[in-house]
């Protein structure tokens, strides 16, 4: 497997600590609060809830949707649905897709944002991450809309991974995914603090949608997530106070980063920035109980998501001082 954020169980093991506070994800740390459950969410099986999906795609402005089990089993299966086709994917960016169109017989190709226009012309199906994550590069919607196009004709695939889309609502193709060609992943883990719920979205063509759900089965979301994610999807009041929440915490850690020299990128839930010794960063950051993200790859830096409370902040604002005194 690959390694993600969010290894908790490692970096105990490791240095020996129970006091962490874990920066690693770009979760949002103030999730979305469970409502109390109906008996039937776990005693039934669970079949797809009509009302789920209305309340996603309006959400998400999508036309059409298909629950799935987190964005990542539709990464792992859409690759399944194609035969060997040339495959370009942005990096840097989440590994789990490079990783699983390669695993399915595909010609593989990497590429910067930068060259992504000229490789959408010399590829069958393109994938990128729309913002970035590590990098919070981002795309215009008119771009991606263009890239669709120009797939499409040739029978090709646009895959827009919107994982950490709900931020910026503006960059979202989701309400065009409904044509061909075009295909869109929304998560509920990520701004809904929800990532243990395992749900998230894709939008796609009927067709397409109809082969992916062949595809994973029957009940591929459980009755609890579905319950779950409904109410979290229909409550805009608690969406409204969180998008403001997260944009004054972005802000706050921006302003941190900069007193210490720090020019990051990203979005308001996570923080990325090419650091000379990321290693020996991260070992600081470790030592006292903060747990980053490294990259070692094409993202050569550090990611850090928001802490949870005051004390956390405290912490690490202590943390970059003494790692700027050494």
């Amino acid at each position: 497997m690959l390694e993600h954020g969010g290894n908790l169980r490692a970096a105990a093991r490791r240095y020996g600590r129970d006091d962490w506070i874990d920066l690693s994800t770009g979760i949002n740390p103030w999730g979305y609060p469970i409502p109390m459950l109906a008996p039937n969410a776990w005693h039934r099986l669970p079949e797809t809830d009509p009302a789920l999906v209305e309340a996603a795609c309006r959400y998400y402005g999508a036309v059409q949707l298909l629950p799935v089990a987190g964005t990542q089993a539709a990464i792992q299966a859409l690759p399944r649905l194609r035969r060997p086709s040339r495959v370009t994917v942005s990096a840097p960016s989440y590994a789990e897709h490079a990783q699983h169109w390669r695993r399915h017989g595909h010609t593989l190709h990497l590429s910067s944002y930068a060259a992504l226009d000229a490789a959408v012309d010399a590829s069958d199906v393109v994938v990128l991450c729309n913002p970035n994550n590590p990098t919070g590069e981002t795309v215009p919607a008119e771009q991606l809309l263009d890239w669709a196009a120009r797939l499409t004709r040739r029978g090709g695939w646009l895959v827009v991974d919107e994982a950490f889309g709900d931020t910026a609502p503006g960059l979202s193709v989701a309400a065009h995914a409904h044509r061909p060609g075009l295909i869109v992943l929304r998560s509920v883990g990520k701004f809904f603090g929800l990532a243990g719920l395992r749900l998230g979205f894709v939008a796609a063509e009927a067709g397409l949608l109809r082969e992916l759900a062949d595809l994973l089965g029957p009940w591929a979301v459980s009755g609890p997530a579905q319950s779950i994610a409904l109410a979290a999807l229909n409550d805009g009041v608690w969406q409204a106070v969180t998008q403001a929440r997260l944009q004054s915490a972005g802000r706050r850690m921006d302003k941190l980063l900069s007193a210490h020299g720090i020019a990051a990128a990203g979005t308001p839930l996570f923080h990325w920035w090419p650091q000379d010794d990321p290693q020996a960063f991260h070992e600081h950051l470790a030592q006292r109980g903060i747990w980053s993200r490294l990259f070692l790859d094409a993202a050569y830096g550090i990611r850090l998501g928001l802490p949870p409370d005051e004390a956390a902040w405290q912490r690490l604002a202590r943390a970059f001082d003494e790692w700027r005194e050494r």
